[in-house]
């Protein structure tokens, strides 16, 4: 979204002098803007063993993902968003390695719940 202010100094450019001003306004101003990618994220939960913490925040580290949470009680609960596109693969990755040991929880069934 964009806002053009123009404050009226006399000179009257008609509909068409005002449609070009404005977009070269704009334009301009997108020239000069950075350029930040817009990234469908997807939430993750999962729990596991003590003795594969280490292996869990290494992959989420190599992966790229935002540690958002990390519990510790009978079992380690990490909390964590990545790139929607890479989760599938990050998932299946990690249940190769984890050998069937963590256990994957829906975020859904969190909010319903909590």
């Amino acid at each position: 979204m964009a806002t053009v202010v123009r404050y009226f100094g006399g000179v009257k450019l008609g509909a068409g002098g005002l449609v070009r001003a404005y977009t070269d306004s704009v334009a301009q101003a997108l020239l000069g803007a950075e350029k930040i990618a817009i990234i469908k994220l997807r939430h993750l939960i999962c729990t596991v063993p003590y003795a594969m913490e280490g292996m869990v925040r290494r992959e989420i580290e190599t992966a790229g993902a935002s540690l958002d949470n990390v519990s510790h009680a009978d079992d380690v609960r990490f909390e964590f968003s990545l790139a929607d596109n890479a989760a599938a693969p990050f998932i299946a990755r990690l249940n190769e390695a984890g050998h069937g040991r963590i256990q994957w929880i829906d975020p859904d069934d969190q909010a319903a719940s909590g």
